[in-house]
């Protein structure tokens, strides 16, 4: 049973009756299913009986509802409500609207609203470039997904994707100080998606794609990019990207590795996949193999041009077989793919000191503590567990950087620059096997990876000699 999490925290009103040992009965019947009670809380006291709220993480929906039977069969304990506190959280949605300037008597309203705003849209009109400086431009992303891809549940469409696309703009604000909206569409059709936003792109200094599948993300990425001039980033290529080259960075000087001599297995050909491989080869990486769901991809794989380009851009030394077979000898093993495809047995067979990602998402390619009795470093993208590799170490100032830069274009420059800056988070002295990336909370790691990206964009200004 996977480790709870405060993603499947519930909590449990009960009435107990008085009694010194009632509340320690309480936690050893929730200890003995393997819950993790996080809080008891007195709600009200009464001479013959207390109303308590217990709070409890579990490891999925199953094991909540076997947390909840098990207190509920403490003698002289009835059960009232029980409270999903993920989906608490949601009630009304995760964002609001806020002014930023004061509505509160009529002076304001003229200026805010009529009839002084005419005279700004006027100005507008007439010079177009001060769009970005008198509106909301210079600081909004607009989230866009069509719903086809999210998360691990696959093609839920974009109703159901709006709490994740919530999430998303929440972390540009709370990390980046970014206003990103989620633009969710009810359509899968490439040309559709594409001329939606190309529409809509007037009100956005940026356009963040998320969560639409492969390979029709690469063709909306790139079409927008051809015909927008606010940058256009898609998180689940570039900003996992970003975030496995920190983390490799950082794991190679653990244990003694570099990047060009390094044999890299990647697990996972489609837009994470495709998007870690070319950013690692930019990077110098000389030795990359890429698997699909077949194996080893090989020269003459033409499904799609991104997959023919991992061909010939990889497997210099042209082997063949499947996954278990690439691992053998392999320094680092990325996963980007699907769960428990690999074993510790396959980890032990990879080189000493190896390196370990396995990023699918919640349920790893191979786990963790099994991995770890053979791999030097291991990380994943759980919370739960040491080194997670997570996109919002990125994104955030990433989008930041290019809308202060008032950037147009996304290079491979600037996404080194930022991996750079994530993996430089980590001092030397804090460098170790269990922390090779910053915590998402660490306050530097935006402003750090904005600064980079800007650097970047103003040198790509600067008049060349």
């Amino acid at each position: 049973m996977p480790s709870p999490s405060p993603g499947y925290s519930i909590t449990v009103r009960v009435h107990a009756p008085v009694g010194a040992g009632t509340t320690s009965t309480l936690a050893a019947a929730i200890a003995s299913v393997k819950g993790a009670m996080t809080a008891l809380d007195v709600a009200e006291s009464h001479p013959d009986h207390m109303v308590i709220d217990l709070t409890c993480d579990a490891s999925d929906v199953a094991h909540a509802d076997q947390i909840a039977t098990a207190i509920a069969e403490v003698p002289g304990v009835i059960v009232g409500k029980v409270s999903d506190r993920t989906f608490l959280l949601h009630l009304g949605g995760k964002l609001e609207v806020v002014p930023t300037v004061p509505l509160t008597h009529r002076d304001d309203l003229s200026r805010a609203y009529t009839p002084g705003v005419a005279r700004v849209c006027t100005a507008i009109a007439e010079h177009p470039e001060d769009v970005r400086r008198l509106t909301i431009k210079r600081n909004t992303v607009a989230v866009v997904t069509d719903g086809s891809a999210v998360l691990g549940l696959g093609n839920i469409g974009a109703a159901a994707s709006i709490p994740v696309m919530e999430g998303k703009a929440a972390l540009f604000k709370q990390f980046g100080g970014v206003d990103a909206w989620p633009v969710c569409l009810d359509t899968q059709d490439p040309d559709a998606i594409v001329e939606i936003v190309r529409a809509l792109a007037p009100v956005y200094g940026g356009i963040n794609l998320e969560d639409i599948s492969a390979p029709r993300c690469f063709e909306i990425e790139a079409r927008l990019r051809g015909i927008l001039d606010i940058p256009v980033f898609h998180d689940d290529q570039h900003g996992t990207a970003i975030v496995v080259l920190a983390a490799l960075t950082n794991a190679l000087r653990v244990v003694g590795k570099t990047l060009a001599r390094a044999r890299i297995v990647v697990s996972g050909v489609g837009a994470a996949g495709h998007a870690v491989i070319r950013l690692l080869v930019a990077q110098g990486a000389t030795n990359v193999i890429g698997c699909g769901r077949k194996g080893i991809l090989s020269p003459d794989d033409t499904a799609d041009e991104f997959r023919t380009w991992i061909a010939e851009h990889t497997n210099p030394e042209a082997r063949t077989g499947s996954l278990r077979d690439a691992l053998v000898g392999a320094d680092v093993f990325i996963g980007v793919s699907a769960p428990n495809i690999v074993t510790g047995d396959d980890i032990a067979a990879m080189a000493d000191e190896s390196i370990v990602f396995a990023l699918a998402n919640p349920v790893p390619e191979v786990d963790p503590v099994a991995a770890g009795e053979h791999a030097a470093v291991v990380a994943t993208g759980r919370s739960d567990f040491p080194n997670q590799i997570n996109n919002v170490l990125a994104f955030p100032g990433v989008f930041r950087g290019l809308l202060d830069a008032h950037a147009v274009d996304i290079t491979d420059e600037m996404l080194i620059a930022a991996a750079r800056a994530i993996a430089d988070r980590v001092s030397q002295s804090e460098l170790n096997a269990t922390y090779i990336v910053p915590s998402v909370f660490d306050a530097g790691v935006a402003p750090a990876v904005a600064a980079a990206v800007r650097q970047v964009a103003d040198r790509g200004r600067q008049p060349q000699n």
